[in-house]
């Protein structure tokens, strides 16, 4: 029998959704309430899935010991190019205003964003939580991501026997939360049919607001593929020029075979043999640095990932009239950097990374459901550009460790 994949299902509902908003409105309170239990359901697992994840990611990274000079490089490597993809998605994104003018029938009271309102000083203070069980109840994004890395660190400071039992603690929890995400996951479709259907029913009286909704997730959809080529095509490639010292077409030659595979499969981690290959034999990376390097970047360097989340979260920001301050561009940074971080191994990682980050600004989730409708292309070509990145890293990381290389 038949079956088709979760993005050909995703589109069918919306297709439907938009039908029956169009034609049948007044029957669309039969399937609204899918959406709702939909972004219920999200909302469930958002906390204890960052919880374990992040944990899980910063015990098995195994602490000081093996965060050794190439570690550290790695890690920085990352978190430097994640930085770069999110302020070049924030600029594109400020400059295009994609949301602006947008009326997508969401609401337009938003009270949980005076959560993060005030000055620098008094957000840095939040992020460090007085009780962590609030900060859970609370579902304050920040303060669990810290939490969160302070206790996965020291987990591996204690003694061995403590230790073990911790992290196979959290990693048993990881997986549990994976399997939890995944079986919430089968059920997109529905929630993108409620969700869509009760927007284009009140839309439904003016085609003018329909037109409007297309157009505007057109540009949404132009600003996350700019961010995403200026990074691919002009960050990463002067990185290998000037600090690799290296040809950016001719690594960009010798990665064809995995791109073209990661554009296709949408995943890092299925890429990830050929990725290895290529780096080690087109462009001669040695083993004992790719071995560790690609792995790692395909657990947490998600540049293309991060960059749509924040690009998601400013749209949707617009979308509702809100312009968000300085301070809480800020915050979308912050946390799209540590979200991409912790979206490791997670099925459709971009919809459960951008529900924290709208969480962690104060915004509500209706939003999800639309940019969802138009996220496989998108998700093809930051899983293209997340794996760019990661040969970038390798071959970075190998020629400031002295290597020889044929790029």
């Amino acid at each position: 029998m038949l079956k088709l994949k979760l993005h050909w299902q995703i589109v069918i509902a919306f297709i439907v959704a938009i039908l029956i908003g169009l034609f049948v409105p007044q029957q669309v309170d039969y399937v609204r309430w899918l959406g709702d239990i939909f972004l219920r359901a999200l909302k469930l697992i958002i906390v204890p899935l960052i919880l374990t994840s992040i944990i899980s990611g910063v015990t098995n990274l195994g602490g000081g010991q093996n965060l050794g000079r190439l570690g550290l490089k790695a890690i920085s490597y990352y978190v430097l190019t994640s930085f770069f993809a999110i302020i070049a998605g924030l600029v594109l994104v400020n400059i295009i205003k994609p949301g602006i003018g947008a009326d997508l029938g969401l609401k337009m009271d938003v009270p949980e964003l005076a959560a993060i309102s005030g000055g620098i000083g008094d957000i840095g203070m939040r992020i460090i939580p007085t009780n962590i069980f609030s900060a859970l109840v609370e579902a304050d994004m920040l303060a669990i991501i810290f939490f969160s890395i302070l206790f996965g660190y020291f987990i591996t400071k204690v003694e061995g026997k403590y230790s073990t039992f911790m992290i196979d603690l959290f990693n048993s929890g990881f997986e549990v939360m994976m399997k939890l995400t995944s079986f919430i996951i089968k059920f997109a479709p529905l929630g993108i049919l409620g969700i869509v259907a009760g927007v284009v029913a009140d839309q439904a009286a003016d085609k003018s607001k329909l037109l409007s909704m297309v157009q505007h997730l057109g540009m949404y959809m132009l600003t996350v593929l700019s961010g995403l080529a200026f990074h691919a095509m002009i960050t990463l490639p002067l990185i290998l020029k000037f600090l690799a010292k290296s040809d950016p077409f001719l690594h960009f030659k010798a990665m064809s075979l995995p791109l073209i595979t990661a554009f296709s499969t949408s995943s890092s981690s299925a890429t990830l043999p050929l990725t290895m290959d290529a780096v080690e034999n087109n462009s001669g990376v040695p083993n004992k640095i790719s071995s560790f390097v690609l792995p790692l970047g395909a657990t947490v360097n998600m540049d293309g990932t991060a960059l749509y989340e924040c690009v998601a979260a400013m749209f949707i920001a617009q979308a509702y009239g809100i312009e968000l301050t300085f301070i809480q561009q800020m915050i979308v940074v912050v946390t799209a950097l540590l979200a991409s971080i912790g979206a490791a191994g997670i099925p459709m990682a971009g919809l459960v990374m951008i529900s924290v980050v709208l969480t962690a600004v104060g915004l509500p989730l209706e939003g999800v459901g639309l940019i969802l409708a138009v996220d496989r292309i998108l998700d093809m070509c930051r899983t293209t550009v997340n794996v760019w990145s990661d040969s970038c890293g390798a071959v970075t990381i190998a020629k400031t460790e002295g290597e020889t290389l044929k790029v």
